[in-house]
């Protein structure tokens, strides 16, 4: 995914990438039983029916670990409203494909209910491998994340974005939170997915680096000693991509609805931009110590937005209300440059005033029952 090049309106004059990168977004979806919401391993068929499509691209889907699993991959995008009609179309597609296989598409990010025996993997020898290293780990991973892919001009640019972006990543994680229900219980957990993807080794919120010569050190080292296969197994909330010049972002669960990605999206490309920016002009990044991230990232997997987050520059508890405006108020001239505030502002809003995909999970689940539930994951889903 390469650094945006098109050239401003009117003048013709070439668009600085540091201030117009591009962005892409990675969903994982679930495909559920409509009646008892299980997860059913139909990825195969859905991904047959869903490719026919005269809309889709075979590349833009992807297998994930679990056969009741699917991944789509917008193409390289200039502006929010590319990203949003991408995934549009994506999810209307998988949509349509499910029904066709009898089953539904879920953008919830762990699955509300789940069978007694360990789900069933894709067959390919990278999942085989995977499986048979973190073997527990695997039955667990009915999770699902949304990945923001932010274009960066060089690796180095790319460290001093990550490092940062550390300090926001709690702050995105309970913005997003849709994954509050795992094995038919209430966890009591805004993001569970969180949690469960944290036990995979070299996860977390990415620790600081000096440099980029020190960011590949610390990796080189960690694929010497085999502690990781390779660099897609590097599962930081935060990291460099390995296959695109991009800084990728982890932290997140899928979204029920397409318009709260997009907005997640242009949360996330806006503090790449705020971060080259603040680089740029030498602006030393909010160094917080690594318990006192941990406990923020903790905190908001445990209440996302029901309470209280922790600041990111002082690390202190505030309303979660009180952080999300501040953030949106540092955020605001890179949002005015990118033209993106229309598209990012009201929805933060609207999210705080109907709250997250948890809150809403658990709400429908506690008027509606399991049907309900499922019903309404379903058409959230897949809904323009």
């Amino acid at each position: 995914m390469g650094a945006g090049t098109d050239t401003a309106g009117g003048g013709g004059r070439r668009r600085d990438p540091r201030d117009f990168p591009t962005v892409g977004v990675e969903e994982e979806y679930l495909l559920l039983d409509p009646e008892s919401g299980l997860p059913l391993p139909r990825v195969d068929a859905v991904r047959q029916v869903a490719g026919l499509h005269p809309a889709v691209h075979h590349d833009e889907l992807q297998n994930e670990l679990l056969q009741a699993q699917v991944e789509v991959a917008t193409p390289v995008c200039e502006g929010l409203g590319e990203v949003g009609g991408h995934l549009l179309r994506l999810r209307h597609a998988l949509a349509a494909a499910a029904e066709s296989a009898g089953c539904r598409l879920a953008a919830c990010g762990t699955a509300p209910y789940a069978p007694d025996t360990p789900p069933e993997i894709v067959d390919a020898p990278r999942y085989h491998s995977i499986r048979s290293i973190v073997t527990r780990l695997a039955d667990e991973a009915m999770i699902n994340g949304m990945h923001v892919h932010v274009a960066v001009p060089d690796p180095e640019t790319g460290v001093e974005v990550l490092n940062r972006l550390r300090p926001w990543l709690p702050v995105l994680t309970a913005l997003s939170a849709n994954s509050p229900l795992w094995y038919g219980t209430d966890t009591g957990y805004a993001s569970w997915r969180t949690v469960v993807f944290g036990r995979w080794p070299i996860s977390g919120i990415p620790p600081y680096f000096e440099d980029a010569r020190d960011y590949e050190r610390r990796i080189d080292h960690l694929l010497e000693a085999r502690l990781i296969r390779d660099r897609g197994q590097l599962y930081w909330q935060a990291r460099l991509s390995a296959k695109f010049p991009t800084v990728e972002l982890r932290a997140m669960d899928v979204q029920l609805r397409a318009d709260e990605a997009v907005m997640l999206a242009g949360l996330v490309r806006a503090l790449v931009v705020t971060a080259m920016r603040d680089a740029a002009d030498g602006t030393p990044p909010d160094v917080r110590t690594p318990e006192s991230l941990e406990g923020a990232a903790w905190h908001a997997a445990r209440y996302g937005m029901d309470g209280t987050l922790h600041d990111p520059a002082t690390g202190m508890s505030r309303p979660a209300g009180e952080v999300a405006a501040a953030m949106l108020e540092r955020l605001a001239p890179a949002l005015e440059t990118l033209g993106d505030t229309r598209a990012v502002a009201p929805l933060v809003g609207r999210l705080l005033r109907e709250g997250n995909g948890a809150e809403r999970q658990r709400h429908h689940l506690q008027e509606h029952g399991r049907a309900g539930l499922i019903a309404m994951i379903a058409a959230e889903s897949a809904a323009s």
